[in-house]
């Protein structure tokens, strides 16, 4: 398998699809800020389609530098407290070497054969097995893992999953999520602002209008545009979804391509991943940091949307390219009180068995 820790024309590929996503995140949103706009005329009731549209485009060139304004804020706040976040909603907690002196010295020992700044570690209290990186600068980056990861995984096979998530790192792949899920945050946002709206007792309302406005005003327009707006919305919503499924799924290989160039160690990728398969799911936790982790599984037509290839295409790519070999099947492991002695057998020479009474 051929190095990528340090690829730059992949670093460079995630540094300008970081910046698409801005520039689209801020046209989203000015879609958005349209959509809701007709939303609201037609809400009111008053007016023809035309009239409806041409107000909401007015509406819309008004709001923009408030829209702008707010995106921008968003942007900086997520970018100043996104960990604080991810720690809050994954119940994880830092850790020293005092307090885990094996995980924080395999980490150690990466970062310094490399020559990389060791980021933050750690330490997600949950029994399933996934790891992650977040962060968008050297003093934010971050490593966490798993409490049933820790307890799973053998030195070798832990220091592979770390492997995985540096080479995350430095391959910009953790800027390009963060930003992906602080684009999907807003766009979600907008759009529950307003179904909220109309769930708690939004409607187009035509009762207290003068005679002049109602003789104006057509209902199956008001209600076309409507349709309309939801439509817009509806667009903005699932082309987040394509700009965020756009995310290569390649990203995945590259670290464990990385993570073995690193570690030198196929086999333990391999095995690492078998261990996960699985038993990845962490329960509650947002899709948006899911799809940070070393494993965010997705099966039968949920696949199509995935953002990670599945385990066994990632051990087969290791398996052909990096000369990696599954680890022999394991013995099923039987307690000591469930293994039943075999019955003695007559020979045909030498003492015969006794019974308990000789």
């Amino acid at each position: 398998m051929q190095g990528v820790y340090g690829l730059y024309s992949h670093i460079r590929s995630n540094r300008r699809r970081s910046m698409a996503m801005i520039g689209g995140l801020f046209v989203l949103v000015y879609l958005m800020t349209f959509g809701l706009a007709l939303a609201f005329e037609a809400l009111d009731g008053r007016g023809t389609l035309d009239m409806f549209l041409a107000r909401a485009w007015h509406d819309m060139l008004a709001g923009m530098p408030a829209a702008t304004i707010g995106v921008a804020l968003w942007l900086g706040l997520s970018y100043r407290f996104h960990q604080k976040l991810i720690d809050l909603v994954t119940d994880s907690h830092a850790v020293s070497r005092g307090d885990d002196p094996r995980l924080y010295n395999l980490l150690e020992n990466l970062c310094i054969s490399r020559g990389i700044t060791m980021p933050q570690l750690k330490i997600i209290e949950s029994d399933q097995l996934n790891a992650f990186a977040s962060g968008m600068n050297d003093k934010q980056y971050a490593v966490s893992v798993t409490r049933g990861l820790l307890a799973t995984l053998d030195d070798r096979e832990l220091e592979a999953v770390l492997a995985h998530e540096l080479t995350h790192i430095r391959n910009g792949d953790v800027k390009l999520m963060v930003v992906a899920t602080i684009m999907a945050g807003v766009i979600s946002f907008v759009g529950e602002m307003l179904f909220r709206y109309l769930s708690y007792g939004g409607r187009i309302d035509m009762g207290s209008r003068s005679d002049s406005d109602r003789r104006d005003s057509k209902p199956n327009q008001a209600m076309a545009a409507l349709l309309i707006a939801f439509a817009i919305i509806a667009i903005a919503w699932a082309l987040s979804l394509v700009l965020k499924f756009g995310l290569s799924r390649a990203r995945e290989f590259l670290a464990d391509a990385g993570a073995v160039e690193l570690t030198k160690d196929p086999d333990a990728m391999i095995s690492a991943l078998l261990k996960i398969d699985g038993r990845a799911e962490l329960p509650g936790v947002p899709s948006g940091i899911m799809e940070m982790c070393i494993e965010n599984e997705k099966r039968g037509l949920a696949d199509l949307f995935a953002t990670h290839p599945s385990i066994e295409a990632r051990v087969r790519a290791l398996e052909q390219t990096a000369g990696g070999r599954r680890p022999p099947p394991s013995v099923p492991f039987l307690p000591p009180e469930a293994e039943t002695p075999a019955a003695p057998v007559a020979q045909p020479w030498g003492p015969q068995p006794h019974g308990p009474w000789g």
